[in-house]
């Protein structure tokens, strides 16, 4: 199967990723059908031999030296390293050998060699940042002055451009070895002991020797065909068989993809295959762009977001009202993970050292009940936040196709540290998961050639989208005296006079400045990932956004059209009496509010302002007296109602052109 593609004027290429299951197999040579947990069972006999292997590997080369020797890109010789793990470490003469009595192919020892080199050469970035913290190691290493911040950002790599959170967690790493062992480590791999292995196999290293995949007649499913052994010690070539598993490809791979051979993983009594496939979508552009989206992060409120356009006059206006992602309810249901999670640890630490090397001691048995809860609640605090960043990403990703917009401009957070705000809410801002949102958008947006790029944060939310005077931020709109964060109030009410919600302003800075800037637009070299790294104040004084049609005064009542009939008897917004009781079915009178009319009882947690009750699991124990069936139902959940209740969004308005209704209303005192 040829892995070329062709492409069409304006097009490239993207390799993406997608998961699939491997259910059962077929042994060529016997013709046994294998069920799932067999075909698990010899999957796990080779992940077990290749896991072996990279870990000896890794413990023998990881020094600075070998490293460095790996991550230059030169051999002894002074000839150039393939860019092939497996073809580098061959050429440095690093192999790996199976153990004692057991007989693998060619192939497998490519895998393990391909494993380890991409680990080794990703301790290099580490290694550089360790070596320019020690040698600008600061006199206090809670607290770095300025000229210790420069000093350490000249010495590392790409400093001027590395978040501060980055060398400060590096910093607390040698500090703590150092409040351990009375002085500091010599570099990183003294600091740090070698990686644990994972346990997968990366096929993309072999060669039809050993694994193939192509696609069937129907364009959903894929046959992979592999070699894996017919026992855990295969002692010849004669205990490797063939093997074909068919696979069902998920409907996000389009029918004309290429398919490349997968990562096989075993995870949850299963295999799993991370399916990687080639297909053409449209080039992106750093440059050029008409229609932007900008996306503010906040915290309940996570995005917030709204496109503006540049005309050919150089005039910047906003294209609607923007829209907003609520997560209220999910973020308070991975706060209290977290803090559950907390609540384990330190239980689980306090009975580690009450056991402390006794295996028979009377409290082993709650430690490892404990220690099972802990994973289990980490890994629904990992699948959480996977849900709520496809989520946010794919509603920001369809704002912009809705805007028409050609690129979606992101606040450059990385270096954002929440203080002075409170305990709490400084450890939910600093645990939101807005790179994973940002990788998902990047993701998504290129399926359909739209560019992500981050802008500096800088007076994004402090400044008037409209004149760029500092903001008066307030409690609410009805409360223009109290001091508060919400609500922006522009103070210039001559020239200006906007106000409106914080958030929202923000957006509208953000796109402005995304606009004007596009063209000092790159690429990060290390990422790949386009940035605007600096802000010009001579570009910044023209990111003003202004009103899409003139403004009139509110005193001027001239009539500008027909007048538009209305009814003797028009419906009220809302009814000002309850609706009389509805029958049992769906027939019948319309309740109350906005229910719809095909469910007879609208879930609480559909609800838009969520408790921090929101989705929280039922307890399996019967109430006093109940029967034992019965299940406490906190109050504000709606079990079983599913993700999508708990995250709100509201509808995209795209209008051309829609008047700034916040922009000319005054106080409401």
């Amino acid at each position: 199967m040829s892995r070329k593609l062709p492409l069409a004027e304006g097009k490239t290429c993207r390799t993406a990723c997608a998961r699939g299951v491997l259910r059962t197999g077929v042994d060529e040579n016997s013709g046994e059908l294998l069920s799932s947990s067999a075909l698990k069972e010899r999957v796990g006999w080779v992940v077990d031999l290749v896991s072996g292997m990279v870990a000896s590997l890794v413990e023998a080369h990881w020094n600075a030296t070998d490293v460095h020797v790996l991550a230059c890109g030169q051999d002894a010789g002074g000839r150039k390293l393939p860019s092939h793990a497996w073809m580098a470490l061959r050429r440095l003469g690093w192999s790996a050998s199976a153990p004692e009595g057991v007989k693998v192919n060619d192939r497998i020892v490519r895998m393990a060699q391909e494993q380890a080199g991409r680990t080794l050469r990703s301790v290099k970035w580490r290694a550089d940042l360790t070596c320019g913290v020690l040698a600008t190691w600061p006199a206090d290493p809670a607290r770095r002055t300025a000229k210790e911040w420069d000093a350490v950002r000249e010495v590392v790599a790409g400093g001027r451009h590395l978040p501060g959170g980055v060398i400060k967690s590096r910093t607390r790493q040698i500090a703590a070895f150092e409040r351990k062992h009375g002085r500091l480590p010599a570099d990183v791999f003294e600091a740090e002991a070698a990686p644990r292995t994972a346990r997968m196999l990366l096929l993309s290293a072999c060669d039809g020797q050993q694994a193939g995949i192509e696609r069937g007649d129907d364009p959903r499913r894929a046959l992979l065909r592999l070699q894996l052994p017919t026992r855990p010690d295969p002692r010849s070539y004669r205990d490797w068989t063939w093997v074909s598993c068919p696979i069902a490809l998920p409907p996000t791979i389009p029918a004309g993809a290429v398919l490349h051979l997968p990562t096989l993983r075993i995870g949850r009594g299963e295999v799993r295959a991370d399916l990687a496939y080639t297909h053409a979508v449209p080039r992106t552009r750093r440059t050029g762009h008409a229609v932007a989206l900008g996306v503010d992060w906040g915290l309940n409120t996570l995005l917030s977001a709204g496109a503006a356009r540049l005309n050919e006059e150089g005039r910047l206006t906003a294209l609607g009202s923007g829209a907003q992602f609520r997560a209220a309810g999910v973020l308070a249901k991975q706060h209290r993970l977290r803090r559950l999670s907390e609540h384990l640890h330190a239980k689980i630490d306090h009975y580690q050292r009450l056991i402390s090397q006794d295996a028979g001691h009377p409290l082993a048995a709650r430690h490892a009940v404990l220690t099972g809860e802990l994973t289990a609640v980490s890994e629904r605090r990992s699948h959480l936040n996977q849900a709520l960043a496809w989520s946010a990403a794919r509603w920001a990703v369809d704002q912009a196709i809705a805007a028409g917009a050609t690129v979606i401009y992101l606040e450059d957070l990385r270096s954002m540290e929440a203080r002075g705000m409170g305990r709490s809410i400084n450890t939910r801002l600093s645990q939101q998961v807005r790179g994973q949102i940002a990788d998902r958008m990047r993701h998504l947006a290129a399926e359909t050639g739209i560019a992500v790029v981050t802008v500096p944060a800088r007076d994004t939310s402090r400044r008037c989208p409209q004149c760029l005077t500092v903001l008066r931020h307030r409690k609410a709109p009805d409360r223009p005296t109290a001091p508060g964060w919400k609500w922006a109030i522009c103070p210039d009410r001559d020239g200006c006079g906007w106000q409106g919600d914080r958030d929202m302003g923000a957006w509208r800075r953000i796109a402005a400045r995304g606009l004007t800037h596009q063209a000092t637009t790159v690429t990060d070299r290390a990422s790949g990932q386009m940035v605007i790294r600096n802000v010009a104040d001579k570009l910044e004084a023209k990111a003003v956004i202004t009103p899409a049609a003139p403004q009139t005064s509110r005193t001027d009542r001239s009539k500008t059209g027909p007048t538009r009939r209305r009814t003797t008897r028009p419906a009220p917004r809302r009814r000002r009496a309850p609706s009389p009781t509805g029958p049992s079915g769906p027939a019948g009178k319309r309740p109350e509010g906005h229910a719809p009319t095909d469910r007879t009882r609208l879930p609480r947690a559909a609800h838009r302002h969520q408790s921090v009750t929101t989705i929280s699991t039922p307890s399996p124990r019967p109430r006093p007296g109940g029967s034992p069936s019965s299940r406490h139902r906190p109050r504000g959940a709606a079990l079983g109602a599913g993700f999508h209740l708990h995250a709100h969004a509201t509808r995209p308005r795209w209008e051309i052109p829609l008047p700034d209704t916040t922009s000319d209303t005054g106080s409401l005192s």
